[in-house]
């Protein structure tokens, strides 16, 4: 946790993206876009086998995503006074995690996604009780991965895939059964970056 710690206290790198293993993709968006503001919580729980990093596999009923790996988040609402509320009220209607049981430990760099979002990850520790139960409309599962498994940089690899009629690369780090990739393993992997420069 003091690694943790250190690594979420120092500055970040600069701003992620989808499109970083891109650059001919990225060389081609307009300089000024108009991202949608979101916040996303990387929910850290306490076992006997150590730090574990909670995430969700989304409802296949879901128009946009189905099925993907993803942190409980979503689009900031006016009645969210910051994006860390935002997370929060996303986590609790998602996964049913109390707010009161989270507590703030750090900011990873904002990501911006090819959806046209600009997304704030915040990592918050649990600290009371958890019971998740998934919103079914939009949640099929909530499973938890071990935070050292994520932190280690030989974990992640680089897929391709064929997206708009070009071959995109892209993040990706494989846990089990669970196919963690895009958005959530880019971020992901910015924490991995963090700890391991810190």
């Amino acid at each position: 946790m003091d690694t943790l710690s250190r690594a979420l206290a120092a500055p970040g790198l600069e701003k992620s993206s989808d499109y970083d293993l891109n650059p001919e993709i990225w060389a081609g968006l307009p300089p000024v876009r108009k991202l949608k503001p979101a916040a996303v919580l990387v929910p850290l729980l306490q076992r006997d086998s150590g730090l574990q990093v909670v995430l969700t596999r989304r409802s296949r009923r879901l128009k946009h995503h189905p099925g993907q790996i993803a942190f409980p988040g979503g689009r900031v609402d006016p009645d969210d006074a910051t994006r860390w509320d935002a997370a929060l009220r996303e986590a609790e209607e998602e996964i049913a995690l109390p707010r009161d049981v989270v507590s703030p430990l750090g900011v990873l760099n904002r990501h911006e996604t090819v959806t046209g979002f600009d997304v704030e990850p915040h990592i918050g520790l649990i600290e009371g009780p958890a019971d998740f139960h998934p919103a079914e409309a939009e949640v099929a599962e909530v499973f938890e991965v071990p935070l050292w498994f994520l932190l280690d940089p030989a974990h992640y690899q680089t897929h391709t895939r064929r997206w708009n009629g070009i071959d995109r690369r892209y993040y990706a780090v494989p846990w089990g059964p669970y196919y963690i990739w895009g958005a959530t393993a880019r971020m992901l992997k910015g924490l991995s970056d963090r700890v391991s420069g810190a």
